[in-house]
Formats: C-alpha cells, structure tokens, sequence
C-alpha cells in the first residue's frame, strides 16, 4: 500500500479529510512508505467544506489509482445541497469509489464517507458503520450494521462520525506499517485512540 488518496468535495466536513490526512503524513515521517494526496472529485482548482474551509487539492481522484481510497463525509443528515448526500445523489464519486474498489483498492468510508461506499454498493453483505445520525439510512442499504467506532473487513474499512476518522486512520497505520509507527504518530499528535475495531487485519 504505497499511494493514498483523501478524497474531498464541496461541502466535505473538515476533520474527517484533515484529520486522517494528517495521519497518513505523519506515519509517513515515522517509516510509513505512503505517498499522500488530497484529490478533488472533479477538476477543481478550490474545493470548499461545510464549515467554510478552502483547500486546493493535488488533483481530481479520476487523475490517479490509489492503493487506499478514503472518503470523507458531510451534509449528509441535513441532505445538504453540497456534502455526501449531493455526491451519492449526483453519481460519478460512488462510481469511482465502486471502480477503485473493483481494480482492488483498499477504501474506507469516514463518518457518512461511509453511505457513499454504501451508494458505491461496496458495503453489501458486510459489516459497517457510520455516523449515529445515518445509522437508520444505512440500515437501509445492503451492510450489516455493528454499534463499533471502527470496522475493518479487509478491503473496506467504516468507522463512526467524525474524530472516529483519527482512530481509523491510526488503525490502519498500525495494521500496515505495525504498533511503533502507530504509537509514534499518536504521541506526535498527543491523540489517544479511542473504541474498539470490529474485525481486525484480514486478507481482501
């Protein structure tokens, strides 16, 4: 797992693309062979999130394959006219999230990251979560739904709203690059992981 994309839209909730952004790059620091990029879901120069911050990502997601796909949420319980519920509703970033998965791609739903993964049709038959506030929505849908902060089934990682974005990320740094270097970004960003993961490291 050598590339990581954090992919953001308008309307994207700020700590659930910063927060396992930084993350990645501080594993990066610590022996983590990753290269991380912020990639936009279409060609755009400035993407802006739901709180009002203005990020210019590396690129759009379709200029790139990477072997880790994460998918920040947000405006998806308001039905925001920008956020994840406007991204499912419009189509392409569930196809590409659909398409990454296909080509064997690890991807990983942040907060209600997690119902596009679900819209993508990536969560069918296996266990997820999602922010508590989309948990009926994604009842609905094909996943197996589990009261845990993160969910790892192999290939597909969910995790609950929010900050729980930090314990996924830690998680996976852990699960691919082992307990030191995660223990060493969790000290660096004075963060202690919270939940328990439900699965743990399988094959895809």
């Amino acid at each position: 797992m050598d590339t990581v994309a954090v992919v953001c839209f308008d309307g994207f909730d700020e700590l659930d693309a910063v927060g396992p952004y930084e993350v990645f790059e501080n594993a990066a620091r610590f022996g983590a062979s990753w290269d991380v990029t912020l990639r936009s879901v279409r060609d755009a120069e400035r993407v802006t999130a739901s709180h009002g911050l203005r990020v210019e990502p590396d690129g759009p997601l379709a200029g790139t394959s990477p072997d880790l796909l994460v998918v920040a949420g947000g405006g998806w319980n308001a039905r925001s006219d920008a956020g994840a519920w406007a991204e499912a509703e419009r189509g392409d970033l569930p196809d590409a999230i659909a398409a990454a998965r296909e080509r064997g791609a690890t991807v990983a739903g942040v907060c209600t990251g997690g119902m596009l993964l679900a819209r993508a049709g990536v969560l069918d038959g296996r266990p997820a979560v999602t922010h508590g506030g989309a948990l009926d929505d994604l009842r609905e849908t094909g996943a197996e739904v589990v009261d845990e902060r993160v969910v790892d089934d192999g290939g597909v990682l969910t995790c609950g709203g929010v900050t729980a974005g930090l314990d996924l990320a830690l998680y996976l740094v852990e699960r691919e690059w082992g307990p030191d270097v995660a223990a060493a970004v969790s000290a660096e960003m004075e963060y202690e992981r919270r939940g328990d993961v439900f699965g743990g490291a399988r094959s895809r």
